[in-house]
């Protein structure tokens, strides 16, 4: 498969996420040294601030999940189908083969290491890849195969023979689009008649040429521009429209009512497939809007339970008080690796700095990192490099790493406001636990106030949290067997 490309720069773009992988040796942010600024962030004055301050926006934390993702994730949730057509029989799959997919696609698919359909796939395969097509909307976290599912699809109803513009296919971001593009890139590897062109900034085309290539992946002000004043893709060769990570989207000034002009000149019986991360009623407004006469795949909810984590509180007087507790407990079991929660980047970077000075392996993560940087620690951290992982709360969410045993709440989770944040503590514990293991979470106290934080969320969850004496080795090893 080639690909037009925007420019020499968008290239070494994709190098330099590549060479990304290679950093993530711990550096230790002293306040008044050079800051890394993240694309999304507020600019930095003050170590002190909470990453609750520099609130990470979806597409950042969308684009981390890509990054990260080298397996599919063990997901448990049961997925619902309601079909377009009650009366049409339920058809899903369990291997590639009962697709009758093209060769070289199925070749691609099992050289980029799927062996058979995860549970999404399963169910949205053969919908995506019917005659007459048929619309979808489903509901996918990042790891459950969704990219896969939909650029397998526009592959297959690709005609090779047909120079334009057959298959569309819009992200939120360029970062997003570029992601998108290398899965299509991977799958068609041995599918070389079929072109990709990029629609995305920084790629300037001149006016009255049509493009050639068979799918387009883009951002929706660039496609709009490609569409309507360059007149480079003529709308109505389109047969397949995708529109991913619509939650993403829609938090976007501007994309959603591109997004409708986009739609609104397509074909009819153009195939529309929407999929998102979340389905909050903004995001099914939205999508009712683009997606005529759907399927719809949903994810059924589980409650998130902390039934196999087993949650202490440590008293403690101050910071440094902290970390010696923290390391006599370290010191008392036996931890295959540890994740340890501060509300600020300052004591983050304190705490990883001591950690550091008494031997420990430590990764650092914080806000002021890009999000290749932080696919690069988490990287090193998931391959075992570091024991340690230290972080603020841009990590309390959908990172999977089998091998933690323990999560320390060096500082209580709060939000904007000061008040005990229980969805963040269940996604900050909730590292530990995972896969039906037995978890361990332990909270270091030091104030009246944390204390009676701690006791709220210990309400709310209706889950007793015991007390642990860091002095005392013999309980600590008895409490953690």
């Amino acid at each position: 498969m080639t690909t037009t490309m925007a420019t020499n720069s968008w290239s070494l773009a994709v190098d330099d996420q590549e060479t990304a992988k290679c950093i993530g040796k711990l550096r230790i942010m002293e306040s008044g040294g050079a800051s890394i600024q993240c694309k999304g962030t507020k600019p930095l004055d003050d170590g002190d601030k909470s990453d609750e301050d520099d609130k990470e926006d979806r597409a950042t934390q969308s684009l981390l999940n890509k990054l990260i993702r080298t397996n599919l994730v063990n997901n448990t949730n049961q997925v619902e189908v309601l079909q377009r057509d009650p009366n049409s029989p339920l058809y899903s799959v369990k291997t590639f083969e009962e697709l009758r997919l093209k060769p070289q696609l199925l070749k691609g698919v099992y050289e980029m290491g799927f062996n058979r359909p995860s549970k999404i796939q399963e169910n949205a395969l053969p919908m995506m890849l019917a005659q007459p097509p048929q619309n979808l909307i489903a509901q996918s976290q990042s790891g459950t195969g969704k990219t896969a599912a939909f650029v397998l699809a526009m592959l297959s109803h690709v005609d090779p023979a047909l120079k334009s513009t057959q298959c569309l296919c819009i992200s939120p971001t360029y970062e997003l689009a570029v992601q998108t593009g290398k899965v299509i890139e991977q799958m068609g590897k041995f599918y070389p008649e079929v072109k990709l062109a990029y629609a995305v900034r920084g790629h300037g085309m001149p006016r009255g040429i049509k493009i050639k290539e068979q799918i387009v992946i883009g951002t929706p002000g660039t496609v709009l521009d490609w569409c309507v004043k360059l007149k480079l893709i003529d709308p109505k060769t389109i047969k397949v429209f995708v529109l991913d990570e619509a939650d993403v989207m829609i938090a976007t000034q501007g994309h959603q009512d591109q997004s409708i002009r986009i739609q609104r000149m397509l074909p009819k019986g153009c195939q529309m497939l929407l999929f998102s991360a979340t389905f909050e009623d903004s995001v099914w407004k939205f999508a009712e809007r683009v997606i005529p006469d759907p399927n719809i795949i949903k994810l059924r909810r589980e409650e998130e339970t902390l039934d196999t984590i087993k949650q202490y509180y440590v008293l403690c007087n101050s910071k440094e008080d902290k970390f010696n507790a923290l390391c006599n407990v370290y010191g008392a079991i036996t931890i295959a690796q540890a994740m340890i929660f501060c509300h600020t980047r300052r004591t983050a970077n304190w705490l990883a700095g001591q950690m550091s000075k008494e031997g420990h392996q430590v990764g650092l993560l914080n806000g002021e990192m890009t999000v290749e940087q932080r696919a690069a620690v988490i990287e090193r951290f998931r391959d075992g490099k570091e024991k340690v992982l230290i972080t603020t709360n841009v990590c309390a969410r959908g990172i999977d790493v089998e091998q933690v045993s323990v999560v320390i709440n060096f500082d209580p989770p709060l939000d904007r406001d000061g008040y005990p944040d229980n969805e963040t503590y269940l996604h900050r514990i909730g590292r530990t636990g995972r896969f039906g293991k037995r978890g361990l979470a332990i909270n270091m106290v030091d104030s009246q106030r944390n204390m009676d934080i701690l006791k709220k969320i210990e309400k709310h969850f209706n889950k007793k949290i015991l007390r642990m004496d860091a002095d005392d080795l013999d309980e600590i090893e008895k409490i953690t067997n």
